[in-house]
């Protein structure tokens, strides 16, 4: 019997690399000149600090621009809120969500029943989802479905592909 799993993972060496870039990339820009706009990692949470809420937007996007070079996909990206800090300067964080959670599991699980083609089975291991099928088309037919769907919300890796 032929199956994959289903994962959501990050290279945090590249969300490293990203974040490394763009601070060099706002210390150069002349619109990020006297700011003090910064850009704080710990671990997949990720802290955006400046003087204004269009300087944010800016460094958000330049933050952005550097993941997706790097191959961070942009769907498992959970902003916060927008909170003022000292000194008249604002701050956001964003967090990269990684591994499948409870409910995403139930919404891939539930599509891989009513969309996926027949004999193709489904089970929640951990932060994995294991799917099990006995031709390697209608698994590749599910890899499809799920790469295209846009209610998961978070990125997929598929991986143990075994025949």
């Amino acid at each position: 019997m032929a199956s994959f799993d289903v994962v959501s993972e990050v290279d945090r060496q590249e969300v490293k690399n990203a974040v490394d870039q763009a601070q060099r990339e706002i210390a150069n820009r002349f619109d990020f000149k006297n700011t003090n706009s910064t850009i704080e990692q710990n671990e997949l949470v990720i802290t955006l600090h400046t003087s204004s809420r269009d300087r944010l937007d800016a460094l958000r996007t330049v933050m952005e621009e550097k993941l997706v070079k790097r191959g961070v996909s942009l769907r498992g990206v959970d902003y916060g809120d927008i909170q003022e800090a000292t000194q008249n300067t604002v701050r956001q964080v964003m967090t990269i969500a990684v591994g499948i959670s409870q409910e995403k599991a139930k919404i891939i699980n539930k599509m891989i029943k009513e969309k996926a083609p027949k004999g193709i089975s489904s089970q929640t291991q951990g932060e994995s989802i294991r799917v099990n099928g006995k031709k390697r088309d209608a698994l590749q037919e599910t890899m499809a479905l799920l790469k295209a769907s846009d209610e998961i919300g978070i990125p997929l890796q598929f991986e143990n592909f075994r025949d």
